[in-house]
């Protein structure tokens, strides 16, 4: 997760700081839990919708690679999937 942070900041420009303090405060599998069963997306996903990298979500780190898929649940990785639909992303692993 805090792979992602850094990649965000370097990569497109997004300095996530509200996410840097959920990992540090929660760590990684709580924050992606929290983050994956908003009902909404949070500020942070959509920042990045808007600068095109989605690849850079939460949602899609999780769907994305499989070994993290036996931590959650079957509906929060529905969700992550719908969320990422919903907004136009397509999985490379899928």
């Amino acid at each position: 997760m805090f792979e992602i942070y850094r990649r965000a900041k370097a990569e497109a420009k997004y300095n996530a700081t509200i996410f840097l303090q959920m990992l540090t405060d929660n760590g990684g599998l709580a924050t992606a839990k929290t983050l994956i069963n908003a009902t909404k997306p949070s500020n942070g996903y959509t920042a990045l919708y808007e600068r095109n990298r989605l690849d850079l979500t939460v949602e899609a780190v999780v769907i994305e690679n499989r070994r993290w898929h036996a931590l959650f649940t079957a509906d929060e990785l529905s969700k992550a999937r719908k969320r990422l639909n919903d907004y136009g992303y397509e999985s490379r692993r899928e």
